[in-house]
């Protein structure tokens, strides 16, 4: 087959994928555009409102967790991992490379950290991409993608052009997940993976919203590990919860 015939098959894989980061892009776009018409005071009130709006979602994925203590673990190890790994530190530059390179004003790097968490991390990602990549369904990530570009609209608005950066973010990661449909459906069996992966999201969104609010700055992306250690935990735990509840052989008859 030619790799022209191949890379229109593995788009054609991806179109959900396709269609949520143009959502973003365009989302993006509105946003900057609407910022530049708004005075400062309304920039204010509309960083404020995308802070508090960042805690209330995160609040409610962490009450995704059946046991908190899973989460909680998690962050620590998580973080103590994330910053041996130089994980916020990389992203700091990368985003101060981003914007010398481009040269314009904007928080980038929390533009791009809060959007590619809040788009990439929650049950919908990863149930959208399995619909697709299985089924050839778009649903689940045509529902994704409107709400993904509404909130990008409001986040470009507060926080700049970064959310720009997020696209990648979700091509590539939800992208990923399509094309390995096949290999993750396993996890849908075992809903507690998920479920502590976007408790420990929430978390993350917390730490973030916090910032937003200029209450205080968390290295919010040092957590990034911990959203595969709560899902890893959450596998076991969901596995030894199935095997004890599965009824004990029954003896053979006494003939």
């Amino acid at each position: 087959m030619p790799l022209s015939t191949r890379l229109r098959c593995r788009m054609g894989a991806i179109r959900g994928t396709l269609l949520n980061t143009a959502t973003v892009l365009a989302g993006a776009t509105i946003g900057l555009a609407a910022s530049q018409a708004l005075p400062e005071s309304y920039e204010r009130l509309a960083l404020a409102a995308v802070g508090l709006g960042t805690l209330a979602l995160g609040f409610r994925m962490f009450g995704s967790s059946k046991n908190p203590l899973v989460p909680i673990g998690s962050l620590i190890f998580g973080g103590l991992l994330g910053h041996l790994l130089g994980i916020q530190s990389a992203i700091e530059q990368l985003a101060a490379w981003a914007q010398s390179t481009i040269g314009r004003g904007g928080r980038v790097e929390e533009a791009f950290v809060t959007t590619s968490i809040l788009f990439c991390v929650g049950p919908m990602t990863l149930l959208g991409c399995l619909e697709d990549g299985l089924e050839g369904k778009i649903h689940l990530l045509g529902i994704k993608s409107i709400l993904d570009g509404i909130s990008s609209v409001f986040f470009a608005a507060a926080l700049g052009w970064g959310v720009y950066l997020s696209a990648g973010t979700v091509l590539i990661i939800q992208g990923g997940l399509t094309l390995g449909a096949r290999a993750l459906r396993p996890l849908t069996e075992r809903p507690m993976t998920l479920d502590e992966s976007t408790a420990v999201g929430g978390c993350i969104l917390l730490a973030i919203g916090l910032g937003l609010l200029g209450v205080v700055q968390i290295p919010s992306a040092d957590f990034l590990p911990a959203l595969f250690l709560a899902g890893g935990a959450g596998w076991v735990l969901e596995g030894r919860q199935r095997a004890l509840e599965q009824p004990p052989p029954r003896p053979w008859a006494d003939e």
